[in-house]
């Protein structure tokens, strides 16, 4: 893929680029020089992000428990035969 630098130094990213990344306008990224390569980062600022690693579980040993505390079940367990209701 290429890109060509305008007249102003700006560059448009290949549309791919952009979907793959989850690139949208007013995203922040991040300008590094690696030797004599640019290399782009995408800054994650989002809420989220921040929060990520704040809070302790307590009581539970891992994420996947608290999970299924919650929910009934965690991500990748497989899900439980409908019940049947036809009585």
């Amino acid at each position: 893929m290429e890109a060509t630098v305008a007249e102003r130094g700006q560059i448009t990213l290949p549309k791919a680029v952009r979907d793959a990344l989850g690139l949208t306008k007013g995203t922040k990224l991040r300008v590094e020089l690696e030797g004599s390569r640019i290399v782009l980062r995408k800054e994650v600022d989002d809420a989220l992000s921040r929060l990520r690693g704040r809070f302790k579980l307590d009581g539970f040993a891992s994420t996947d428990e608290a999970m299924r505390a919650i929910r009934g079940r965690a991500p990748g367990d497989p899900y439980p035969p409908p019940e049947d209701n036809a009585a």
